[in-house]
């Protein structure tokens, strides 16, 4: 069969949407790093949507570990579809804002060419939480992470996301050029202040002259929001079938998104507004509400329907009990600590996230969600248990998020099967509480890791009381029977 192309998009069903503009005008102004599968449902898609108006915008898409995304797209000129269901039905679109596809490994000094580009106004980022090479604890860079320690030895030919930033700011500067914007799009708390903060400790380490240049760049916080499963076969198959045309890789999403930037684009930015972004002088409420409500209630509903044999997100929320656990976290436990924000209606907003997760047409699995834990565990849920703490208030359920991490993490499943845990830490994680079936010698052990829980939490005999309580709940009930539990009526 044929492959979805330039050439091919005149042949596509009426129902399919296609691109407004023409792409042979598109020149490139944005360089994004990791082209994965959440850019091409979120930020790719609010670009497709304004480059009728300005078509400087075009993205060139950089992989920074496989070739993967680039041999599926190359063939198809750059185009994907985007399928967006739900419960009702789906929509498919093709999405033609990413003009080129770059693979680092094979060639860093193109990367590094295009993005010291004095065309390439901003630089973003979906790496997830362990490509800023910090550590999740303090946002600080972490100066002995591998990748860290090679890009310093070899500016020129970078591993990390940071080594390129700053090789590529070291590059403008040597040139007279002034800095692109760094936009980062990942679940963070204050996220453009950790990415500049580490890629100034980077500059810093590598030269003070430059560390002063990488000082001045602009660094805007963001919040981005919108659920993007793992593309399986049969999408694939389904999306062949729907257009007629093979595509290698579409995508698969909700019909929500939301996008909340700080408005700090000295280079100019697209009209990103006209799609539905939001611009916002400080976006820190808006995303410690997103992190803590959706990530925190996501990571948890993961850890304990994949114990309880939920492949998937719909399927952990229809196991009795979990609805009413996810209602009762986000609404007594997490709301508390979230800072005001006037006008917006959180009851709407959480009812909206339960909706979400009960889509039985995104197959998001809960494996999916699960890996990185140990990178995504200090935002998602341990920043709201200090703030329980600090107000002397109770955090059972948030508790038993974390204990439901250390029972996945450990790496055997609740039959005696070996859990495919992919996290940076696993083999620490391993090394650490494999061995024991004892609730609290795995308490003390993991929470021991201070680049995780820090100074306090690990130390806190309250909160270790805690996490043992929940880790010997699930340890003799089993998953399942414990999110009974929290059933109502």
């Amino acid at each position: 069969m044929m492959r979805l192309s330039s050439s091919s998009l005149p042949q596509l069903p009426d129902r399919v949407e296609q691109p407004a503009y023409d792409r042979d005008k598109v020149t490139i102004g944005l360089v994004h790093l990791g082209i994965g599968a959440f850019h091409r449902a979120h930020q790719a898609v609010y670009t497709d949507k304004i480059l009728a108006d300005d078509p400087s915008w075009g993205i060139c898409g950089v992989s920074l570990r496989s070739a993967d995304t680039r041999d599926a797209l190359a063939p198809q000129d750059g185009l994907y579809t985007l399928k967006v269901q739900d419960g009702q039905g789906e929509r498919l679109s093709v999405i033609g804002s990413i003009v080129e596809i770059l693979v680092a490994p094979e060639n860093p000094e193109a990367v590094l060419s295009r993005m010291a580009d004095a065309a390439t106004r901003i630089v973003s980022l979906t790496v997830t939480e362990k490509g800023y090479c910090h550590n999740p604890a303090t946002g600080t860079l972490d100066e002995n992470h591998p990748d860290i320690l090679h890009d310093l030895q070899n500016p020129s030919k970078p591993k990390s996301a940071i080594g390129f930033i700053v090789e590529a700011l070291a590059r403008r500067k040597a040139a007279g050029a002034p800095a692109f914007t760094l936009l980062t799009c990942d679940n963070l708390p204050s996220n453009g202040h950790v990415l500049k903060r580490v890629v100034t400790r980077f500059a810093e380490l590598r030269d003070p002259e430059l560390a002063a240049f990488v000082a001045d760049v602009a660094s805007p916080s963001t919040m981005v929001d919108r659920i993007v499963p793992a593309t399986t076969d049969a999408d694939r198959a389904a999306i062949t079938a729907a257009l007629g045309f093979s595509d290698a890789w579409p995508v698969m999403t909700e019909p929500f998104r939301q996008w909340v930037v700080e408005d700090d684009f000295p280079l100019g930015r697209p009209a990103w507004e006209t799609a539905g972004v939001v611009f916002v002088e400080d976006v820190s409420a808006f995303e410690t509400m997103k992190l803590r409500l959706l990530n925190g209630s996501h990571s948890t509903l993961a850890y304990l329907g994949y114990l309880a044999g939920a492949e998937t997100v719909a399927d952990a929320m229809a196991l009795p009990g979990m609805e009413d656990l996810v209602e009762a976290l986000m609404r007594d436990e997490v709301s508390p600590t979230l800072p005001p924000l006037a006008g917006f209606d959180l009851p709407a907003y959480r009812r909206a996230l339960v909706e979400r997760f009960n889509n039985p047409a995104l197959r998001h699995r809960t494996w999916q969600i699960a890996m990185d834990g140990s990178q995504k565990l200090p935002q998602r849920l341990l920043g709201t248990i200090r703030d329980r703490i600090q107000a002397g208030a109770p955090y059972d359920r948030l508790a038993l998020g974390v204990a439901a991490w250390m029972r996945y993490a450990r790496g055997i499943d609740e039959a005696g099967k070996a859990i495919d845990v992919r996290d940076p830490l696993s083999a620490r994680i391993a090394e650490l509480a494999q061995g024991s079936d004892d609730p609290e010698e795995i308490a003390k052990a993991l929470l021991g890791m201070k680049e995780i829980f820090g100074d306090d939490l690990g130390a806190d005999p309250d909160f270790r009381a805690q996490i043992v309580r929940a880790l010997s709940r699930l340890f003799s009930e089993g998953s399942a029977a414990v999110l009974q539990s929290f059933k109502k009526g």
